[in-house]
């Protein structure tokens, strides 16, 4: 996993990288400025007019000393140097680096003569910025998000601050090149718009803080994930992978339990069977021939059941409809069950209407929750970070784990830690999908892989394999069963 540390934190470890490697706040500079170059000249040659637009901090010091590689390459250079009420040593040894080198020009209007098609370096402010920028910072930072140009971010997009929600202007780059690790503010929705497309240079911070310094945020990697892969035993049987029960499906919404049972069983589940209303009992068999079937004493809907004690994990909501004979049902499911449940979709939306339910839910409960169904059970939020102290705060109530559907799915752990997956893209939001990872959770469970692991290995599977299906076919033509298709194949990659 990859910490996702505070802007204080990424101040802290600054600090305590210099100090263990017997450096200068300068040297760590040079060395942010050589990955950056690397990154940058393998992707742009020296045809291009570069313009970079520096503030008086350090990170203007980081767009210092690039001007300062870049030259050494035979990169046209121009430097706009907008004034703050002070500088930093780092940004005075930056300018000392290009003086008599590149064109340097003070700004003191958002009056900039930049050519069409060339590539803008924004290096005005960092990761240590406090306030939403005003003034002519930020009538600057308007004149350039209107320009006809390629726009990279140093670290950063000037204006977006880590730890707080959104405000005034902020720098909308196509690439940010960010220092060492990731930024919690990436991974959010809100910021989608100013970050573009992220990368991250290794500039040698130090591994013992990382090692040594707690974190709530972390950012789910491949590397990460096969850790929890649990090798199978020769000699194992399917008695060995759990038996798992879905209780999924109603009148026209029987391809929910469909999906959630292919998925389950492509996801390993040694047993499996599928609670339905007693008409979706044949398409269940016929479309599913490797699932047992139980069936509802109502013909069109789920109205109740006894979960027997062998049945090593249970999943419920997939296509179950809101009738309100479901709703007593569920309701006495909640009552009776003591072990842990997957919950998602008509499930959720019950909880969300029958609140006190809430309580009920057995601890170590998994909920898949997509974003339409996790404002009806915690309401309304302010911006992206009150989202997420919501869903924290959910986890932490119901003494369960809360995945939040979407690009970088988030995971609330009931202790306060938040994972987001790196797997998955748009082509996944389709009708079914959520479906699919209810059934790949629920069989996981089933296996015996605890809450969190089910629910971490589970999001970051069930993307891989959409990853592995819009490679092949595309994100438009993506749909559900493609997902379960590609499921072989990133289960392999995990191996």
């Amino acid at each position: 996993m990859i910490k996702l540390f505070t802007s204080e934190q990424i101040k802290t470890w600054d600090a305590a990288t210099i100090h263990e490697s017997g450096i200068t706040s300068f040297e760590l500079m040079q060395r942010a400025c050589r990955a950056f170059v690397a990154w940058f000249t393998e992707r742009y040659d020296a045809s291009h007019k570069i313009y970079i637009v520096c503030g008086t901090g350090n990170n203007g010091g980081d767009g210092l000393g690039i001007a300062s590689l870049l030259h050494e390459w035979n990169y046209s250079i121009e430097v706009f140097i907008v004034r703050g009420s002070t500088t930093t040593p780092d940004f005075d040894a930056g300018l000392k680096l290009v003086a008599g080198k590149v064109k340097i020009k003070e700004v003191t209007s958002p009056q900039l003569e930049i050519a069409k098609g060339s590539i803008v370096l924004d290096a005005l402010f960092g990761t240590g910025l406090s306030r939403a920028l005003t003034g002519l910072h930020a009538e600057i930072i308007s004149k350039l998000n209107a320009l006809d140009v390629t726009r990279i971010a140093v670290d950063v997009p000037s204006g977006l601050r880590l730890d707080v929600s959104i405000a005034g202007e902020i720098f909308k780059a196509d690439h940010t090149v960010t220092f060492q690790s990731p930024k919690l503010c990436f991974l959010l929705p809100q910021s989608s718009a100013f970050i573009g497309q992220w990368h991250v240079v290794d500039i040698g911070l130090s591994k013992t803080f990382v090692k040594e310094t707690k974190a709530n945020y972390f950012l789910v990697t491949l590397k990460s994930v096969k850790r929890l892969v649990k090798p199978r035993a020769q000699f194992s049987h399917k008695g060995n992978y759990g038996h798992a029960l879905l209780i999924a499906g109603s009148m026209g919404k029987m391809g929910a339990a469909v999906l959630a049972a292919r998925a389950a069983l492509r996801a390993g589940v040694g047993l499996l069977t599928v609670h339905v209303p007693a008409n979706g009992n044949v398409i269940l068999q016929s479309a599913v021939p490797e699932a047992m079937t139980t069936h509802d004493i109502a013909p069109d809907f789920f109205s109740g059941r006894e979960v027997e004690s062998f049945y090593t994990a249970v999943g419920i909501g997939p296509g179950l409809g809101q009738a309100p004979e479901t709703i007593i049902g569920f309701k006495n499911l909640l009552t009776t069950l003591l072990q842990p449940l997957v919950l998602d979709a008509d499930a959720l939306n019950l909880l969300a209407s029958n609140p006190e339910l809430q309580t009920k839910i057995p601890a170590g409960s998994i909920l898949t929750p997509h974003p339409g169904e996790f404002k009806r059970l915690v309401g309304e939020w302010l911006d992206d970070f009150d989202k997420l102290k919501k869903q924290q705060a959910l986890a932490a109530n119901i003494k369960s784990v809360v995945v939040l559907k979407g690009a970088h799915t988030t995971i609330a752990l009931p202790d306060g830690c938040v994972y987001f997956n790196s797997t998955g893209n748009p082509g996944m939001a389709t009708g079914g999908s959520g479906d699919v990872l209810t059934g790949i959770i629920t069989a996981l469970m089933a296996q015996g892989y605890g809450t969190a692991e089910a629910a971490i290995l589970g999001v970051y599977v069930h993307g891989l394999a959409g990853d592995l299906a819009a490679r092949e076919i595309g994100e438009t033509a993506l749909i559900a069963g493609d997902l379960i298709q590609y499921l072989p194949a990133a289960f392999k990659k995990l191996g």
